[in-house]
């Protein structure tokens, strides 16, 4: 079983409470409620537009394709983290209502001595053909060009970043400020496979993945790619799970010719899925809707807890009718004590978007959503409350969570 020691001792953190009070004096913009920060528009000068500019990346998921790459060969899993750095960027702006267009910049440090020009080829040319395969569901987003370094000294074998800057009138910001009594939680799910995905998704997204492939994956894969962690972490918390990387995982799902599907996945595959956009799904709502959405978030960095740092002095959220964890976070929860909040902590168990909506509007979005065959529901309410507050209930435990 897992216990809160192991995050600490690998130099991690699911609430990153020391980032958030490095940066708790630092202006929060125009909106200092919204998901991302909103900057006067410095662009073009003009105090009816803003300007969003926002930075994240692939994080340690590119250490277990590196894995995963050595062992087999397969470059595809470069295209998954390319296209890992961009979705948790524009997922982020989409919280604001920002659907472009949206200029990149692509930052890529390397080990050059493990990451040959081969998978550099693969993530640029990823990096390309993901924003390529996004425009045709209205996402506007282009690749100005980026950087690759050599820091040999510092990676071990590579980090992909991205960065996103976006222009847009300032009327059209979804601000979280927005959630209100009586809203409910729309959640769209985070596996299975999407119309505009090729294969099935597990879901992972690009958060938790320290704690995953650690937790899942057994000392053989240590012993084989030793580059893909610290030589100066205790052993103890270094691949101490039980599972190979190409140990099948049976899947099933509804393609979106209404097929049911039954396969099998190699679990290295299935936490590298990569991160799916809901773009697609949201592009149009919000257009349609955006100034009575109360608020759209992405459950990344945080879990299910992420609405906390957004929620009013007195506002609850109940989250009761969660999807089931499906096949990779049932794995992932049996790791922890059976009644450990931290599952929802530390990964989105099942849903990674949500967006908090007057009730009329909700079915509304669950139709949009499983029109490109992904999976939504109402999986909650806004309620008053004397703090602000989470509470998940979910198969017989009950779990509340406070603003930290």
């Amino acid at each position: 079983m897992l216990d809160k020691d192991k995050y600490e001792q690998r130099g991690v953190s699911s609430t990153k409470q020391e980032v958030h009070a490095a940066i708790k004096n630092l202006d929060k913009g125009l909106f200092p409620n919204a998901f991302c920060k909103i900057l006067p528009d410095y662009l073009g000068n003009d105090e009816k537009y803003v300007t969003v500019m926002h930075a994240d990346g692939a994080g340690t998921k590119s250490a277990l394709a590196y894995a995963w790459w050595k062992k087999t060969g397969d470059l595809s899993v470069w295209k998954g983290i390319a296209q890992d750095a961009i979705v948790m960027n524009t997922d982020d702006l989409l919280c604001v209502g920002a659907t472009g267009p949206l200029v990149f910049s692509s930052s890529i440090g390397r080990n050059k001595r493990n990451i040959p020009g081969e998978v550099v080829s693969a993530l640029i040319q990823g990096t390309e053909e993901a924003l390529d395969e996004l425009r045709p569901y209205g996402l506007e987003a282009f690749l100005s060009g980026g950087e690759t370094a050599d820091v040999g000294d510092l990676v071990r074998t590579v980090i992909v970043d991205s960065t996103v800057v976006c222009r847009m009138p300032r009327a059209e910001v979804i601000d979280a400020s927005g959630i209100r009594e009586g809203m409910v939680v729309v959640g769209l799910c985070s596996y299975g496979k999407a119309a505009y995905e090729k294969e099935y998704n597990g879901g992972m997204g690009s958060n938790g993945l320290t704690a995953a492939r650690h937790d899942l994956f057994n000392k053989k894969v240590a012993e084989e790619f030793p580059e893909t962690f610290d030589p100066a972490l205790d052993p103890d918390v270094v691949y101490c799970g039980r599972h190979d990387l190409d140990e099948p995982v049976e899947v099933a799902y509804t393609d979106e010719s209404g097929k049911k599907i039954i396969d099998k996945v190699a679990l290295a595959k299935l936490v590298l899925s990569p991160t799916r956009t809901y773009a697609p799904v949201l592009i149009p709502f919000i257009k349609k809707h955006r100034k009575k959405i109360g608020a759209i978030i992405h459950c990344t960095g945080g879990g299910q807890t992420k609405v906390l740092h957004f929620l009013q002095s007195n506002l609850r959220v109940v989250k009761d009718n969660l999807f089931e964890p499906g096949p990779l976070f049932g794995l992932l929860e049996k790791l922890y004590p059976e009644n450990s909040p931290e599952p929802y902590r530390n990964f989105n168990m099942g849903h990674r978007m949500e967006a908090y909506l007057p009730p009329d509007l909700a079915d509304e979005l669950i139709s949009c959503s499983e029109k490109l065959n992904v999976e939504a529901r109402v999986v909650g309410r806004v309620e008053k409350s004397v703090s602000p507050q989470l509470v998940i209930e979910n198969r017989g435990r009950v779990f509340t969570f406070g603003k930290s």
